[in-house]
């Protein structure tokens, strides 16, 4: 019993990070510093389940369809969520939210075409600075100077968020390249 609940903790953190996401939401119309504070642990907590659904999945031999299909959906919604909740309160620029949804779309939409040709395209070490750099940029937005007094840090979060973008884009070029050798 002890073995089949360990197989599926990667599973269930993934569905997990999805269910916070609504809380996460609702936490932006609270008021104060305290829907900053609520919706950056909730973030950064939905954050570390990432890190840790695919690890233990890994260490565990847990792997999953499901999981494989469920995570980067995950992934996607947490972090389209808080940027479209972050550009609606004010806290993030419109254009490299934009840049990177649409990154996101697209790749999404070309994993599931290379599906079809049975060809797994692996996340590069760009773009897991990419990530890092997005993740860093949208806890620095939440938290902000509104929370944190340190001078100019809402601006360093903007300019963190135009470099994810142009990590975005980069990394999202590449994938479309590769997308050629299969047509």
């Amino acid at each position: 019993m002890l073995g089949f609940m360990l197989k599926e903790l990667p599973n269930f953190l993934t569905v997990l990070r999805i269910l916070l996401i609504p809380v996460l939401v609702l936490s932006f119309y609270l008021e104060g510093k305290l829907s900053h504070y609520i919706a950056a642990s909730i973030f950064i907590f939905a954050s570390i389940t990432d890190f840790f659904d695919g690890y233990l999945a890994r260490v565990l031999k847990a792997q999953s369809n499901f999981g494989k299909m469920l995570d980067p959906i995950a992934d996607k919604l947490l972090v389209a969520s808080t940027l479209m909740m972050l550009v609606h309160f004010g806290h993030a620029p419109v254009i490299p939210t934009i840049a990177i949804l649409c990154r996101e779309i697209l790749v999404s939409g070309l994993r599931e075409y290379l599906a079809e040709f049975k060809v797994s395209i692996p996340v590069s070490k760009l773009g897991k600075v990419k990530t890092a750099v997005q993740m860093a940029a949208i806890i620095i937005l939440l938290l902000g100077n509104k929370v944190l007094p340190i001078p100019y840090l809402d601006r360093i979060g903007e300019i963190a968020l135009w470099v994810a973008a142009v990590l975005t884009l980069i990394t999202g070029y590449a994938y479309w390249k590769e997308r050629f050798k299969y047509i």
